[in-house]
């Protein structure tokens, strides 16, 4: 069973999504909140989110899906993005799912995207009693560094106030938030084990960020599932259907 749901987030914005619950469920069941990636949505390339979320009530697992304020179909507007925003989203996402009736609290995980899973290690971090599990899918946790070390952005910010990404302006507020987030010290507050599944030919997000970075922040707990050839977004069947499939197993097995 899949339905669209509405939440409000503590700015008071309209945030819209998808709740995935496995059907003929009796009793409460484990329930994970999905995050989205910089410029994406809730359904991701190739409806990658969508076939996760359907093969997890395959399981007998629930999820939310939303697009953050500014993205998708959610209110706002992409210009006033910040990385701290949408980890506020973030965790009234979590904190909506894990207040449905049919989810079992005890038993809630994350998976993010890129920015979604640089912001999924920040909230089960800072959140860490509230996240039994947690998957990151290519974390992108140098991103603030990244846009921030970017000449054209720069540049563009200073004349314009935004810097134009395909159509999408990122605003001068995201650059001037970076100093309010420190993604890798909110990530080891995270004392559970963890699960990274990224490609080994992601150019957007590279590979050392977690085999290196990630990993002096989790150290042993820290489980790296490699994906052979794979791109930032795993778009092919072969590489799409390992993401999902490690990840699946994995949620099973720890929710």
């Amino acid at each position: 069973m899949q339905k669209a749901v509405e939440i409000v987030n503590r700015r008071g914005q309209t945030l819209r999504g998808m709740l995935h619950a496995p059907d003929g469920a009796s009793g409460k069941v484990p329930m994970v909140a999905i995050y989205h990636g910089f410029t994406g949505n809730k359904m991701e390339p190739h409806f990658i989110f969508v076939k996760l979320s359907r093969a997890l009530e395959k399981k007998g697992i629930a999820s939310v899906r939303f697009d953050f304020a500014g993205s998708g179909e959610s209110d706002g507007d992409f210009i006033d993005m910040t990385v701290s925003g949408e980890i506020d989203d973030a965790q009234d996402i979590l904190d909506y799912a894990r207040s449905l009736e049919l989810a079992d609290k005890e038993r809630a995980g994350i998976v993010g995207l890129s920015l979604g899973g640089a912001i999924a290690s920040s909230v089960a971090g800072t959140q860490r009693d509230k996240v039994k599990s947690l998957v990151l899918w290519a974390p992108a946790g140098h991103v603030l560094k990244r846009m921030t070390n970017d000449p054209d952005a720069t540049k563009s910010m200073q004349e314009k106030g935004y810097f134009d990404l395909g159509g999408l302006l990122l605003g001068k507020g995201f650059v001037d938030d970076v100093g309010s987030v420190d993604i890798y010290a909110d990530a080891a507050l995270y004392d559970k084990k963890v699960l990274i599944v990224h490609g080994s030919g992601d150019q957007s997000v590279p590979l050392y960020i977690s085999s290196d970075e990630y990993a002096m922040v989790y150290g042993d707990r820290m489980e790296l599932h490699v994906i052979e050839g794979a791109d930032h977004t795993f778009n092919k069947k072969e590489w799409e259907e390992e993401a999902i499939g490690a990840t699946v197993e994995y949620l099973v097995n720890t929710l």
